[in-house]
């Protein structure tokens, strides 16, 4: 019985430290949208090839900085929500980033937010978003509750990110470009690395 006992307070602290916000070595990785589902667009500027190339620059960034990388897409094919959702839930030891571009009809529209759910969410949205508006210079929407499918269904710390208005022209100039894209997924590194020390 004696000899049970290490072993069994091991698995109690790692089950502490998997359940506790900041301890998390994972990153999941989801560009939104996706095969047939091209998200927001104008002309020949779609949100699934701006999210995909913005999420594989961050998975860079996040290996430089010693953490496991997951994606759930590596190209451009259709992923269900419950599937993004299901690839999360494999792993005990993370947390969930949603990469999205943003588009509406109001052309005028510009800035980058951030979206959580739950209270252990939102200090990772705040961390990220201030990781962001420190590499570019655009709108700051702020952090903000939203009840989207892939953050609301996962357990561990998950937000959005909205990398900035395809509808916009001054933002869909910029995000065209390489520069902007490495800028976010740099920023967004950041603000993960900021959350795990906090």
């Amino acid at each position: 019985m004696n000899s049970m006992f290490p072993a069994v307070l091991v698995a109690l602290i790692g089950l502490f430290l998997c359940n506790s916000a900041q301890a998390f070595r994972t990153v999941v990785i989801d560009p939104g949208h996706g095969g047939h589902d091209k998200g927001g667009q104008w002309g020949l500027v779609y949100e699934k090839h701006l999210a995909l190339d913005t999420s594989a620059r961050l998975e860079k960034e996040l290996k430089k900085r010693g953490f496991r990388t997951v994606m759930t897409r590596r190209s451009d094919y259709f992923i269900s929500l419950p599937e993004r959702v299901r690839i999360t839930k494999k792993y005990r030891d993370a947390i969930f980033i949603s990469v999205h571009y943003n588009y509406t009809w109001k052309q005028g529209v510009s800035g980058l937010e951030t979206f959580y759910t739950n209270s252990k969410s939102k200090p990772l949205a705040a961390y990220v978003q201030s990781g962001m508006m420190k590499k570019v210079r655009t709108v700051n929407r702020g952090v903000k509750f939203a009840r989207f499918y892939v953050i609301r269904h996962n357990t561990c710390p998950a937000i959005l990110v909205e990398c900035g208005f395809v509808s916009n022209a001054t933002e869909r100039s910029r995000m065209k470009s390489a520069w902007w894209r490495q800028s976010l997924a740099e920023g967004i590194a950041d603000g993960i690395v900021r959350f795990r020390r906090s």
